[in-house]
């Protein structure tokens, strides 16, 4: 038992002094006549701190924006320092929206048609013409080629975007000649692909003539040229060599 209970069941045991020792009651049962009615006083010291217990809320679990919700459009559940300041109006007359300057040169008009409008007319979809061939591609350069296949994926994706406008606004149908389009378009792609392969091969093959060749250098780099001619000189040389053995005849 600690020195605290036993201060404080001293009263209890002086109320019960008056009775004989033999009606004293063992030191052990002591606890037992703690039910006797005490006054009340204050038995801790002055404090305006609440307990913990009583000041936590266990059902909150700490997230400030509980209950936000901007689908249903529930707003914040404190107000903040923006809701205090004018927001901007917008203008639904559209004879009172300012004009924004656009770029006429802009890259991004080349992702719409020809009169930059959002969908085209039939008319301009209808009049396609025939894809490019592998001997037209030939004859182009290395820049014309790479100019050409980025026109080609710029116009797939304008009709691919129009096809998917012409469905979200439930065009039907859609316009046949679309897909003729795309078509053409995908051609001409298979050829220009094919005409890059017929070059590697070329390339290829003069690669392998070009390691057998001493006037080619395939380790040229800035300070040593591809391409090294013999002198003139030289190719005489070479070139008397089998007339002197034909003017010798048969042995």
């Amino acid at each position: 038992m600690s020195g605290r209970s036993l201060t404080r069941q001293l009263p209890i045991l002086r109320k019960v002094s008056g009775l004989s020792r033999e009606l004293h009651p063992p030191i052990f049962l002591a606890p037992l006549l703690d039910s006797i009615p005490q006054p009340l006083h204050q038995r801790s010291s002055f404090s305006t701190t609440a307990t913990l217990s009583v000041r936590a809320n266990k059902k909150r679990d700490g997230n400030p924006h509980r209950g936000e919700s901007a689908l249903r459009r529930t707003g914040l559940r404190y107000p903040n320092g923006m809701s205090k300041q004018p927001l901007p109006q917008p203008v639904l007359d559209p004879t009172k929206r300012s004009k924004i300057p656009v770029d006429s040169d802009h890259g991004l008009w080349g992702f719409f048609n020809k009169n930059r409008k959002a969908l085209s007319t039939p008319e301009d979809v209808i009049g396609t013409g025939r894809p490019w061939t592998v001997e037209e591609l030939r004859h182009k350069s290395w820049e014309d080629l790479h100019s050409l296949w980025y026109i080609c994926c710029k116009e797939r994706n304008r009709l691919a975007t129009e096809f998917k406008e012409r469905k979200r606004l439930q065009f039907v149908p859609q316009l046949k000649g679309a897909r003729k389009r795309d078509m053409t378009i995908r051609q001409t792609q298979a050829k220009i692909k094919h005409t890059l392969t017929e070059r590697w091969y070329a390339w290829e093959e003069a690669r392998k003539v070009a390691e057998d060749d001493p006037e080619v250098n395939l380790k040229a780099d800035l300070d040593t040229p591809a391409y090294r001619p013999r002198s003139f000189e030289d190719e005489e040389e070479v070139d008397e060599q089998p007339r002197a053995a034909a003017a010798a005849g048969p042995a």
